[in-house]
């Protein structure tokens, strides 16, 4: 069958696209709309949660066996947990200034749904390898929004991208006004919303 058979990509390119977690089951909206009032906090969320659902994935897919079913939530949030403290501990390490700015969203990926979803739906039920795949492709469907907006909110509410100022000083003397209404939390909403409404407008549309 080979490492990437038919089954596999599907499960690693759907959360990509029309099985989007964000979009489509709504989950992880919480940090989407906390942490995407700038491009860089967005895309180190979007890879943290990437990496932590793989690998929690696969952790799990290899003990789903052995782990009781009445004590199995329990052993989720505890492998969970103990990798989000590893991120936390990474990030503070290399990356100071973004893990201050992340501040306590970085912990509260422990309580992130798509991480608790995606151990009990996919994880307890299938091989390491697809729930690998699993793992990579809905962390990075989630990541994908948070780019997104993030880029689209800083753009429009800082003029920047990655801190580095894309409007010129120029449009500025001529009259041009950052919208700071795009730095709120309810624009990120608001911007989500019209995100969920293009995607389901493109992949679901009445017949």
């Amino acid at each position: 069958m080979g490492v990437f058979s038919k089954q596999d990509r599907e499960v690693f390119i759907n959360p990509l696209s029309k099985d989007n977690p964000v979009l489509v089951q709504v989950l992880g909206i919480c940090s989407a709309l906390a942490v995407t009032s700038q491009l860089k906090p967005a895309i180190v969320m979007g890879l943290a949660v990437t990496v932590i659902t793989a690998f929690a994935n696969v952790i799990i897919s290899v003990i789903r066996k052995t782990v009781p079913n009445r004590i199995r939530i329990i052993v989720q949030l505890v492998v969970v947990a103990a990798l989000v403290t590893i991120v936390s501990q990474v990030l503070k390490a290399f990356a100071y200034d973004v893990s201050v700015e992340l501040s306590v969203y970085v912990g509260l990926i422990i309580t992130n749904c798509i991480l608790m979803g995606r151990l009990e739906a996919f994880a307890m039920n299938n091989k390491p390898w697809p729930s690998f795949l699993d793992g990579v492709g809905n962390g990075l469907g989630y990541a994908l929004i948070l780019v997104v907006v993030g880029a689209f909110r800083e753009f429009f509410g800082r003029g920047s991208l990655l801190g580095f100022q894309i409007i010129p000083s120029e449009a500025y003397d001529a009259g041009y006004v950052n919208n700071g209404m795009m730095t709120m939390p309810a624009m990120a909403l608001i911007l989500v919303g019209c995100v969920i409404w293009a995607h389901r407008a493109w992949f679901f549309k009445e017949k």
